[in-house]
């Protein structure tokens, strides 16, 4: 659940279609071994009379999202709550981000996860680690990113990324809004409501969830490039859009000011070349960007392959 901020350009309000309005035949489904109810694991020991209200940081999803205290240690918190009167398919999404939360929070580059609880309310609770500096969606508000900043922001988020995938976790929401900050400058991935754990390597997902804007040629229209893909894939190419758009500060299949629809925005997505940066992008930044939007799937590169592009690697060998 993304924070709920001004957004730098108001006519991108790109939504999730409705259920009512998706194809039926691209269901959403979780692995068998998502949770259906919360099971407190051991490290789960924070309840709610710990933790004291200091600020709201946001509301979308059937939630809140609150900026909290540990009564105790004095820990900043963001506690993410779903409230008991969520709609289900809300309600399952916040059960599976516990559990990929749990999964993942070892890694430096995904948001941390400290636990969970159900209030007597009947309330979803998430306990997780409080970013100071935002989302990259709000610092980019104050200007466009040079490529010298996007090697460390791309560098950290490709981190996140592969350490996710190499866990058989798919994001499939990532932008600019859903990559977080804090005042140190450390980045990290957050917002794992549309996530999945694929039980198997290679099991499709092709199911439309996730922003519209940032979903990947072969998830508008499966059919057209195979019927099946690496869903990993998919996180690639929302990945180099939002690097795309940090560079040139607006979202790169639309001029600036544009207002889209969502017919628009497919057939610029499925029918177009995939959006050419300025010629004041570098070679390197240019054949990076190349490789996270290739219109096929299985010509992007993965994210332990983009780990060693010179335009991120640390070895001097690859420059």
């Amino acid at each position: 659940m993304a924070l709920i901020r001004h957004r730098r350009h108001p006519n991108l309000r790109l939504s999730v279609l409705e259920p009512s309005e998706r194809n039926r035949n691209f269901s959403l489904s979780f692995c068998r071994s998502s949770p259906t109810t919360i099971k407190p694991a051991a490290e789960d020991v924070i309840t709610a009379a710990d933790l004291e209200n200091l600020a709201v940081l946001g509301h979308g999803n059937g939630g809140t999202v609150y900026k909290v205290r540990h009564k105790t240690t004095l820990v900043t918190y963001a506690l993410k709550v779903i409230h008991s009167n969520a709609d289900a398919t809300t309600r399952r999404r916040a059960l599976s981000e516990i559990s990929i939360l749990r999964r993942a929070t070892d890694s430096p580059h995904v948001v941390g996860f400290h636990g969970s609880f159900e209030k007597p309310s009947g309330d979803l609770a998430i306990v997780m680690e409080y970013m100071d500096g935002g989302s990259l969606e709000t610092a980019l508000a104050d200007g466009t990113f040079s490529e010298e900043r996007l090697k460390v922001v791309a560098r950290d988020i490709l981190e996140g990324l592969a350490s996710l995938h190499e866990r058989h976790i798919t994001h499939r929401d990532i932008k600019p809004a859903n990559i977080l900050l804090d005042s140190k400058g450390e980045i990290k991935i957050a917002d794992f409501g549309v996530s999945k754990l694929m039980c198997r390597t290679l099991e499709a997902c092709n199911s439309y969830v996730g922003t519209c804007a940032y979903m990947s040629p072969e998830r508008f229209d499966p059919e057209a490039h195979g019927g099946n893909y690496n869903g990993f894939a998919a996180d690639i190419w929302s990945f180099g859009l939002t690097l795309f758009e940090l560079y040139v500060g607006h979202f790169p299949f639309l001029e600036a000011g544009q207002r889209p629809d969502w017919a628009t925005l497919m057939c610029a997505i499925c029918y177009g070349d995939p959006p050419s940066l300025p010629e004041s992008a570098s070679p390197k930044f240019r054949s990076f960007i190349e490789s996270c939007l290739k219109k096929e799937s299985q010509d992007r590169w993965t994210a332990a392959q983009l780990l060693t592009h010179p335009f991120v690697s640390k070895d001097p060998e690859t420059h």
